[in-house]
């Protein structure tokens, strides 16, 4: 089982923003992930969206999804091993 932590929002806070503490973890995990700080897969569990529905938030927020040199790497060797070469 994994550890959770508490955050506690004052509700004046989350009134003045005009937002709900689902809204607020949306906006964190897209910043995070903005950031480079987490994963696609860590922040769209912490914005409570499934991948599809966090991909699209991204898209209509014009954020590139992070592909390193790392990524493509990997993506060319397995082309080879399918392409069996």
């Amino acid at each position: 089982m994994s550890a959770t932590a508490l955050l506690e929002i004052p509700q004046d806070v989350l009134d003045s923003a005009r937002m709900t503490a689902g809204q607020l973890l949306v906006e964190l995990a897209v910043h995070l992930y903005e950031q480079g700080r987490l994963s696609i897969g860590k922040a769209h569990e912490l914005a409570g969206l499934s991948l599809w529905e966090f991909r699209q938030l991204l898209g209509f927020r014009h954020i590139s999804p992070h592909f390193e040199a790392e990524d493509l790497t990997q993506d060319l060797e397995t082309l080879r091993h399918l392409s069996g070469q």
